[in-house]
Parts: C-alpha cells; sequence; structure tokens
C-alpha cells in the first residue's frame, strides 16, 4: 500500500477567518492553502491564518487525479495535497502539490499534467543567479548542469485549490530541458528569487497511485464523463461527440469546421471553416500495430490527421507537402505517424532536447546531421488533436537524420516554445500492414520504390502518378491560394507582392523536386511542456 501523507504531528488545523470552516495542513512548511468551502485564499504565518485574496473555482478537466491521492516515487510515499490550474497564450495545465514524506526533511514535489502527459518534479535550493532574460533555443547552465531553454511563458493563475508551499500568483515561467531526458523549471515571482524545481517524465502507472478519481464500475472520470457527451457544432449545428478526454479542438464530421472545444460542459464557441479536402490515406478511428525502436509493439489509434506544407523563402523555391497521422494509446499517450515524399516515419515527442554537436546534435548515444530548416504551415486537418489546433498555424522546423537515415529527430518553434521530436523511418509495406490497407489504398506508398517499374507493368504507374498528381494539386491550392490570398488583401490586387505570388503559384513546384523534406516531429503543441 502506499505511504500515506507525511506524520499526524505535523498537521495543524485552524478555521478559516472568513467562513469558520476547518483548513488543515499537512505540513508546517506549506504557506498557504485555498478554503474548500469559500476559496478563500489564506496565507499561514506561524498559528495565523489571513485571507488575502479570492481563488476561482477550478474547472473541470477530466483529470484522473483529485486531492487524497497518494502514491510511491523513487521508494518514497507522497500525498496530493494541492493543486494550482494555469493558462497561457499556449493552454492550460494542471500543477499538483505532492507532499513526501521524507523523514526530519520535508520535500516539495510538483506533478505536472500537460495533455496527458506528466513530469514529477522536486523543488530544490538554487544558488546560481539565472539570465535575466533567457532566450528558447539558447543554452545554459544552471545547478551544475548544462540546458537548453524550451519555453519562456507568462504563466497566468487561473485557479487553485487545497494546501500549497506559497501564496499562488500568476508569473513568467522558464522551462529547461537537457540531453537526460530532465526538466528544469525557473517560477520568478514577485519580489522573490525564482523557484527552482527539476524533474522528468513519468507515467500514472509507475507512481502506484491510489484514490483516483473513478466511478464505481472502476472507469476514469475521464472516460466516465465522455460517454456521450455531444457538443452542438457552431457552424451547422451537428452534433460533435469526442472521444479523447485530452481533446482541445477537433473537426466537424458534417461541415469539416474547426472547432475549438471548451472546459467542461460549456458551449462550443470559436471555430474556423474549411473546404473539403481529400480523404487521409489511413481512415480515421482505423487501430494498427507499431513499435518504437528497442521497445515493445502497441496498438495505436488514429485519431487527427493534418495536411501540411513548407513556406519558401523564395518565390522561386518549389513547395514540398505531407500528412501526419495523430496516433494514440491509451497508456503510452500520442505520436504520429509521418508521410512525406522520402516515406513514413513513427515520431513522438521528446522531454529531454540533444545536445549540439558539429553539423547538429547528439541524442542517446546517436549522432544526427541537419538535413533542412524551414516554415511550416498547416493546410488541412480532421480528427481530434489535444491541442489548438488552427489552420495556418506556423512553425519553424529544423530536420535531423543519422548517417544511415533510420533515426531522425525535428525541432519545431512556434513564438516561446520549442518542441523536439525522434523517432525512425518505416516502410510503407510495414504501415500498410499494420493498418490493414489493402486494394486502393496500397497505390498511396510515399517512398521511391513506387515510381520504379519493378514489374513492368506502366500502366500501374501512370494511374500512380495521376492520383499523386490529384493529391498534390489539391495540397498546392491549399498552400499558394491562402498565401496569394494575404499578398492581396495587405497590399492590393495590382500590388507587385501578389502578382508574383500568382505566378509562382501558375509555375508550380514539383512534388518531387527540390531539396525540402517533410517535418519528422508534428506540432510544436507543448506536448508536456510547462512542467
Amino acid at each position: 500500500m502506499a505511504d500515506q501523507a507525511p506524520a499526524a504531528q505535523r498537521r495543524w488545523r485552524a478555521a478559516c477567518p472568513n467562513c469558520g470552516a476547518p483548513v488543515e495542513f499537512a505540513s508546517a512548511a506549506s504557506a498557504s492553502a485555498v478554503c474548500g468551502f469559500c476559496r478563500s485564499t489564506l496565507l499561514r504565518d506561524g498559528d495565523t491564518l489571513s485571507r488575502i485574496g479570492q481563488s476561482a473555482e477550478i474547472f473541470d478537466d477530466y483529470s484522473p487525479l483529485q486531492l487524497g491521492a497518494t502514491g510511491r516515487w523513487m521508494g518514497q510515499g507522497f500525498a496530493v495535497v494541492g493543486r494550482i490550474q494555469r493558462g497561457s497564450e499556449l493552454g492550460n495545465w494542471n500543477e499538483w502539490h505532492l507532499l513526501f514524506d521524507a523523514g526530519e526533511r520535508t520535500r516539495v514535489g510538483w506533478l505536472s499534467e500537460d495533455n496527458g502527459q506528466f513530469v514529477l518534479s522536486l523543488e530544490a535550493p538554487l544558488t546560481d543567479t539565472p539570465p535575466p532574460e533567457p532566450q528558447p533555443g539558447a543554452p545554459l547552465t544552471l545547478a551544475g548542469q548544462r540546458w537548453k531553454v524550451a519555453a519562456v511563458v507568462q504563466a497566468a493563475l487561473r485557479a487553485a485549490e487545497g494546501e500549497l508551499p506559497r501564496v499562488p500568483q500568476s508569473g513568467r515561467v522558464v522551462e529547461l530541458r537537457n540531453e537526460q531526458g530532465e526538466v528544469g523549471s525557473l517560477e520568478y515571482r514577485d519580489g522573490a528569487p525564482p523557484v527552482w524545481s527539476v524533474g522528468r517524465g513519468v507515467q500514472l502507472a509507475d507512481l502506484a497511485l491510489q484514490g483516483l478519481r473513478t466511478t464505481a464500475e472502476g472507469e476514469s472520470i475521464a472516460e466516465a464523463k465522455f460517454k456521450g457527451r455531444s457538443i452542438a457544432c457552431p457552424n451547422c449545428g451537428a452534433p460533435l461527440e469526442p472521444k479523447l478526454a485530452q481533446t482541445k479542438s477537433m473537426t466537424c464530421g458534417q461541415c469539416q469546421a474547426v472547432v475549438d472545444l471548451p472546459e467542461g460542459d460549456a458551449k462550443a464557441l470559436g471555430f474556423a471553416a474549411q473546404e473539403a479536402g481529400l480523404p487521409p490515406l489511413i481512415p480515421l478511428g482505423r487501430t494498427g500495430t507499431l513499435a518504437f525502436a528497442g521497445e515493445k509493439p502497441l496498438s495505436w489509434q488514429v485519431v487527427g490527421y493534418q495536411e501540411r506544407c513548407d513556406i519558401p523563402e523564395d518565390a522561386d523555391d518549389e513547395q514540398s507537402f505531407w500528412r501526419e497521422y495523430l496516433l494514440f494509446n491509451r497508456m503510452a499517450g500520442f505520436a504520429f505517424l509521418v508521410d512525406t515524399r522520402e516515406g513514413w516515419s513513427l515520431v513522438r515527442t521528446l522531454t529531454g532536447v540533444p545536445r549540439d554537436a558539429r553539423g547538429g546534435v547528439q541524442w542517446q548515444d546517436r549522432t544526427y546531421a541537419q538535413r533542412w530548416a524551414y516554415g511550416a504551415r498547416t493546410t488541412h486537418v480532421l480528427g481530434e488533436f489535444y491541442w489548438p489546433v488552427r489552420l495556418g498555424d506556423r512553425v519553424q522546423v529544423t530536420d535531423y537524420a543519422t548517417a544511415d537515415g533510420l533515426y531522425l529527430l525535428s525541432s519545431e518553434q512556434q513564438g516561446p516554445e520549442i518542441t523536439w521530436s525522434g523517432g525512425q523511418n518505416l516502410a510503407a509495406g510495414a504501415v500498410q500492414q499494420a493498418f490493414m490497407l489493402t486494394g486502393a489504398s496500397a497505390s498511396f506508398t510515399r517512398d521511391a520504390s513506387a515510381f520504379k517499374d519493378n514489374s513492368g507493368t506502366l500502366l500501374r504507374n501512370i494511374i500512380i502518378g495521376l492520383v499523386l498528381m490529384v493529391v498534390v494539386f489539391a495540397l498546392l491550392r491549399a498552400c499558394s491560394h491562402d498565401e496569394c490570398d494575404r499578398y492581396k488583401e495587405s497590399f492590393g490586387e495590382s500590388s507587385a507582392e501578389y502578382q508574383q505570388c500568382r505566378s509562382s503559384t501558375r509555375g508550380g513546384g514539383g512534388y518531387y523536386g527540390g531539396s525540402s523534406g517533410g517535418s519528422y516531429g508534428g506540432y510544436s503543441s507543448g506536448g508536456g511542456g510547462h512542467k
């Protein structure tokens, strides 16, 4: 059985100065709490409680965690005693306050929850002085370790509950990552040195958790809440029925509008219309078994799909187009199956970041050379997504590969956040077999073998070429048309900028020409960020 919260002699109880309800502290080190009855934010000074504010109501995000849950990590027991809900332009996340029983010394821990991914961190003293304005992607030496700045965000305080080590507040959060897969966090506070914590990614199954939110039938609260959940599409009124608790955006099956889903049971408000596109090669909902290198095979379900194109730096440059399938496994979370002109690859977001090396980076005893750096834009989406997806979203991508081309890395930067992803190439036949693609679907291979006349059947290759031309035309129309309209709206129909864009569009760009490649890593979604 998991250890309980720290010993009873450390507990302290007092009446809320606002409503008189009992407020209990499990640790003498905790300096703040939120009254569970009136939501007053309380400050503890010795044996005195004072009210210093009011916390907003916790919004129900269907987290499996709750106050009072217990678990074990690194041989020590902990209790979940508090929670802070934060948010930024990149989304919302939870920070669960963990109280460890470490004998004479109480350790403050946090289990950060973002898009179904978890990082467990412990607070530690910091004698170094961090730079005043760290920039995303910059190297940084702190607490005797080398890091890279992964994100710099203004984290707004949304709500709080339970017992906390200090009064919660909004402020700047700098997230650091290193090649050991560790996550460092600097939380800047008004008039005080930043709070420093270090941790790494964890799976809930490895924490021996007890007391999670479940129904009487043993289902997780997320599964129960989402059974039969239906939200009206704000564009056409058709029912939207998300299948995943982590879903932040989804497309309407009736009108294909991209809809932002609300927290809890509120109405969906934001949406963006999009034209119908070609169906994905792998149908949404299809399940296939794939394995990452050195790991056991897992069953992955296709829950989302997006088409993307690169953004040429020059009007004469050719464009590349690719497809990304968002995969989901209940225990392993999310991954991406990427379909580019060079073939297929299976990738997922990394908790850590690679180390810089000459001409590239190093990660897990492998050296990766830089191949391409380019801007990318999302042009069409279907299904569900764990981030607020946006048509026209732009990111800056840098792709890397090992010398044999088998292993891939990619970094994507959007605004103040950089996300790293890694994985390996897959043969087109392996993808077809995994997802049981037969008949016409089998002709949509993207690797070079699809264009070799190995069988001598010229007609087959002509049909493949015609189908690919249709696909490319649709993608080119999605990318180029949108880009030219932007120039037309900004500079006018007679402007040199608009006419040059139109000329470039008419000239076209060969799908299989040029030197650009597809993104290996998928969207810069936060995937475990803000931890």
